[in-house]
């Protein structure tokens, strides 16, 4: 089945997983969000909120139910992903990051 029939996936988050190997929600349940994001970032760029939305449907929870403390654990997890892609491929995550407010504290 499609990736857009978990509630809060959409045809958005499968265009971004279908490049990294991950075409259905079979394949996306069996990967996880730590694993599915990290094959996400090899391929191309992926944003923080793409990564929690990830995780709130595979647990059946909405995407707006993540809130403080569970969001801040789960932004450094991200960071650790995206730290180790940052030199593997030059897509400008950066400025997507800084756009979006979530790129490197400065």
């Amino acid at each position: 089945t499609a990736i857009s029939t978990i509630r809060n996936l959409g045809e958005a988050m499968e265009a971004e997983l279908k490049p990294a190997g991950i075409p259905t929600a079979k394949a996306l349940h069996a990967s996880g969000t730590d694993e599915a994001t990290d094959d996400a970032l090899l391929h191309r760029a992926s944003a923080f909120i793409a990564y929690y939305v990830m995780k709130m449907a595979l647990q059946s929870r909405p995407w707006n139910d993540c809130h403080s403390a569970e969001k801040a654990a789960l932004h450094q997890v991200f960071k650790a992903l995206f730290a180790k892609h940052r030199n593997l491929n030059d897509h400008g995550i950066e400025k997507i990051q800084d756009r979006s407010g979530t790129g490197r504290q400065r």
